[in-house]
């Protein structure tokens, strides 16, 4: 087959950004195992998308729709590394207060209690 270009897909879509967007669809769904509806003649799968828009031979309806839905995703979160969550307040760090060799529980101290320890932490690190 001869060779395939924007202005054999342009009566079709006559949009030519919308056409790269369509044919770029297409081509990601090809390269996900959908069945091609034309020979695909030793071309790639861009190529091959559009000599199936060219030809008619594949939805555009059904192309929009898979663009929007793969658009409308919402990205992963990425995992937090440590030195992100040692940002993250806690009660301890709130606080200024550390953990103790005696592993004294910091949930029972009073407010007056808290500020108490952490006065007698902070003196505890300037000598």
């Amino acid at each position: 087959m001869a060779r395939v270009t924007v202005e054999d897909c342009v009566d079709k879509v006559s949009n030519r950004f919308e056409l790269v967007l369509l044919a770029s669809q297409r081509a990601r769904n090809l390269s996900r195992g959908e069945e091609m509806t034309i020979d695909r003649d030793n071309d790639k799968n861009p190529v091959v998308a559009l000599r199936e828009i060219a030809e008619q031979t594949v939805p555009l309806d059904s192309l929009r729709n898979d663009l929007i839905r793969s658009l409308a995703r919402a990205p992963e979160p990425e995992p937090a590394d440590e030195e992100v969550l040692d940002l993250i307040p806690t009660e301890q760090n709130i606080f200024g207060l550390q953990e103790s060799s005696a592993e004294e529980e910091v949930t029972d101290l009073s407010p007056e209690e808290m500020k108490a320890a952490f006065e007698a932490e902070m003196s505890g690190r300037k000598r």
